[in-house]
């Protein structure tokens, strides 16, 4: 990042440790600290970049939040059923659990993509972590590990069945990265599984599964429009175009039929969720294209733009859950939802700013 001239004004500064601008004609401010402390610091965040740049650590809260929003609403609605560890563990207990198995889980697809691809990116992506030489293969296979068994670890608590769906998704991940993403019919359908069945590691049983669907269907569209925003190849043909709608009207067919099983009584749609709410998601799916949409014309088309398109559609999966609680009347667990949206944003952002001091330190022209 630079600053030089703009508009035919000369602006000239310095920048400090922590990123401060000096204005011109005054010296940078005294500071306590240390050089040597802060050069130690520097290079154990220069050490630290590649393997948060592996994990993908800032675009995790996604995760977080769908898993957060089932067990909110479990413990909102008398009439869903969970796990007493769910239903009455205290939420000092419940929340970080099922963070850890989210996080987890999600850095170990990101890394086992990195590590299938290795070879790839070396052609194609040479500034990734891996090809880039920062992060070793051995070290790639242990994070891998590692974050198997952190998200296994996190899962336990919620039981057998959590821990059971945890590593099938984990075998769906590798099938994922490893076949299913390079036919995109067949990608954009198993990604949404994956987003979905990661959604029901807190509670296999919950009976109200339209926000399922609703984060099956959200992620086959934005997997579907940020590929073919990259222009990846091959490219989604009608044919494949066919084969994921009809795999999305299957495992929604599939979700529908688990909904009627579980009712109580009356309609897959409970009485007790206003059907406003369904109003709701509705509206906010629709800012979610007005607001792709308008990223897309800024940056044009191009990976870009499709890494856009994908960023925002994850923080969006959390919004869906905050929308579904406010709606059905459950404000403090909507509010606790937004807080972590919004630290999940902030986070998101310092993460990437960090990210680019560290490969470009910012400077000055004069």
């Amino acid at each position: 990042m630079a600053y030089g001239a703009t508009g035919g004004r000369t602006w000239a500064g310095m920048v400090g440790v922590f990123g401060e601008f000096v204005r011109p004609g005054r010296s940078l401010p005294r500071t306590r600290e240390d050089p040597r402390t802060i050069a130690r610091m520097r290079r154990w965040l220069a050490r630290m970049a590649p393997i948060l740049h592996l994990t993908r650590v800032s675009s995790a809260f996604a995760a977080v939040g769908n898993v957060w929003f089932v067990i909110l609403w479990t413990r909102a609605n008398d009439a869903e059923v969970g796990a007493d560890f769910v239903k009455t563990g205290s939420l000092w207990l419940v929340l970080p659990a099922a963070a850890l198995a989210a996080v987890g889980l999600f850095a170990y697809g990101v890394c086992m993509n990195d590590l299938l691809d290795a070879r790839r990116d070396r052609a194609m992506r040479p500034d990734r972590p891996m090809p880039s030489g920062k992060v070793s293969a051995s070290t790639a296979v242990t994070v891998v590990a590692v974050t198997l068994i952190t998200a296994v670890l996190g899962a336990a608590p919620f039981g057998t069945e959590a821990t059971v769906l945890t590593l099938a998704l984990a075998a769906l991940i590798i099938l994922f990265n490893a076949a299913a993403k390079f036919v995109p019919g067949i990608g954009m359908v198993v990604l949404g599984l994956i987003y979905a069945g990661h959604m029901l590691v807190p509670n296999v049983q919950i009976r109200f599964l339209w926000p399922v669907w609703v984060v099956l269907t959200h992620c086959v569209l934005v997997f579907g429009v940020s590929y073919a925003l990259a222009r990846k190849t091959p490219k989604i043909s009608r044919r494949a175009m066919v084969v994921a709608s009809l795999g999305w009207a299957f495992w929604s067919g599939v979700l529908l039929a688990l909904a009627w099983a579980r009712k109580e009584e009356g309609a897959v749609w409970p009485e007790w969720v206003p059907g406003t709410a369904a109003l709701w998601i509705a509206v906010l799916a629709g800012l979610c294209v007005l607001w792709c949409q308008r990223r897309v014309a800024a940056t044009g088309i191009g990976p870009r733009a499709a890494e856009k398109v994908w960023r925002y559609g994850a923080l969006w999966l959390t919004l869906y859950g905050c929308v579904w609680l406010f709606a059905g009347g459950h404000l403090t667990e909507g509010w606790i939802l937004t807080a972590l949206a919004v630290v999940g944003f902030a986070g998101m952002t310092f993460l990437r700013e960090w990210y680019g001091l560290l490969e470009e330190p910012a400077g000055y022209r004069r």
